[in-house]
This record gives structure tokens, C-alpha cells and sequence, in this order.
């Protein structure tokens, strides 16, 4: 199956080497193979004798005018192209709980990603995460004033990259959902936890204070907003955060 990967990050990279392991045709495509998704420029090309594109795609700059348009015209640009090219599976990664947030400009954004890729020419499946592990240090760092980080104890249900990656790669080589899929991690947790364990576990002497009022980039929180929705049959990943945390030595 010749499959690729638009964008080559966290999730990207791991998921080229996965799908490669079993035996795909596949290419993962970063900003550095001069490739803009943004415009089209190169589109057309990579995706020329693809059975699946996986759109792992993200704005260098979150600002809410500037997001919206991105995931807009990359969208636009990427499904057009796969129409074109006789693309049988589009699959992107969302977010779980953006239909929830929409006060937050780029959960509008995701959105408007996803109802692109629904309205476009080509079968797809949606799959919306949980916040990954590896996010937490931003997440602390974004809360952060002096030595001091103000987090709030509303729940996330986080994943570890590694489980979106080995689950993804399933999706990605099976047949299009044509609808959205759910994964998060297996435990709910307030993220000043999540910050506190990530601090006792590397030795940072930051101290966290809670905060239900601290937003979380641009949101205001409740325990449900950002883990898996009732009714979705949400995929449960495996790896517990302190096993990730012990993992990572």
C-alpha cells in the first residue's frame, strides 16, 4: 500500500517507520521537502499514485486568524489533490473535545478541518486524541510566571504517541470509517497532576498551584471538555502516564 504522511513530527515520524515496518510504501513529508499544503505548491505531485494520504499537518503560528486559515487551505489543497490522484482514504488526527471548546480559536480550526475533509470528494476517518504525554512540559511551560505554574485540576485523558501510533497505523491501512473515531489514554487526570508528576519525575522545582480559572490555551476547562466523549466507544489505550513516566527514567 503506497500511504503518505503529511507531516513528519511526533506523531508523523513514528507512524512512517511503523507502517514501514509492515511492509508499506510509505513517505512521511515535513516543511523541509518543500512542500506547502498551505498553497498547493507540491501537493499534487506527493500524492500522485497514493492509496492513502494521512494529513498530520500543523500551523506554524496559532493565532486564530491564522490557524483557521491554514487547516482551511491545506485541507482544500490535500483533498482536492486526492480526488484528483484517485485517493482512496483520507485520514486526519483531531482532537477529542473540539467540538466542546470552540471558544478556543484553534479547536474552531481543527473543526473547520474536519468539515473539509467531510465535504470533500474523498473517503476519510477522522480521528480525534486525547492530549499526548509528551505535551505536558508545554502545557507547564505555557502555565508558567516565574517559578510558579498555574494549571487547572479539570480532567484530561491523556495518551502516550507511541499508542496513537500503533492504533493509527490500523486505521490508516483498513477500510475509511467515513465518520470519526475516538482514542484517549486510560486514565482521567487534572492537569496541575499531570504537571506535578512531570516536575517529580525530571526534578524541576517549579511550584504548581491549581487553578480551575487557568486556561488551557485560550479555554476555560470542565472535567468532561477534553475526555472521550459519552456514546463514542473511544479506543482505550494501554500505557498508564507513570509507566510512561518510568519508561523515560
Amino acid at each position: 500500500m503506497r500511504i503518505v504522511i503529511f507531516g513528519a513530527g511526533l506523531i508523523g515520524g513514528q507512524l512512517r517507520d511503523r507502517l514501514h515496518e509492515q511492509g508499506h510504501d510509505v513517505v512521511a513529508l515535513g516543511r523541509e521537502a518543500g512542500i506547502d499544503t498551505t498553497t498547493g505548491e507540491g501537493v499534487a505531485a506527493a500524492v500522485d499514485g497514493a492509496d492513502v494520504v494521512v494529513d498530520l499537518t500543523n500551523s506554524p503560528s496559532w493565532a486564530d486568524d491564522d490557524v483557521l486559515a491554514f487547516f482551511r487551505d491545506s485541507t482544500r489543497n490535500l483533498v482536492g489533490a486526492g480526488a484528483e490522484a484517485g485517493v482512496g482514504h483520507h485520514v486526519i488526527l483531531s482532537i477529542v473535545g473540539a467540538d466542546r471548546l470552540t471558544d478556543a480559536g484553534y479547536m474552531r480550526a481543527k473543526l473547520a478541518q474536519e468539515r473539509g475533509v467531510v465535504d470533500g470528494a474523498v473517503p476519510f476517518t477522522i480521528v480525534r486524541s486525547t492530549q499526548f504525554f509528551e505535551f505536558v512540559p508545554g502545557i507547564a511551560d505555557a502555565g508558567t510566571v516565574g517559578d510558579t505554574v498555574r494549571a487547572t485540576p479539570a480532567h484530561l485523558q491523556p495518551i502516550a504517541s507511541a499508542d496513537v501510533v500503533e492504533h493509527l497505523a490500523g486505521i490508516v491501512t483498513a477500510e475509511p470509517v467515513k465518520g470519526t473515531v475516538e482514542i484517549a489514554g486510560p486514565e482521567p487526570l487534572g492537569i496541575d497532576e499531570l504537571v506535578r508528576r512531570w516536575f517529580a519525575a525530571t526534578g524541576d522545582r517549579r511550584t504548581v498551584t491549581s487553578d480551575a480559572t487557568a486556561g488551557y490555551f485560550g479555554a476555560i476547562l470542565d472535567d468532561e471538555a477534553l475526555t472521550p466523549t459519552p456514546g463514542a466507544n473511544a479506543w482505550i489505550a494501554p500505557t498508564t502516564y507513570d509507566e510512561w513516566l518510568a519508561a523515560r527514567g
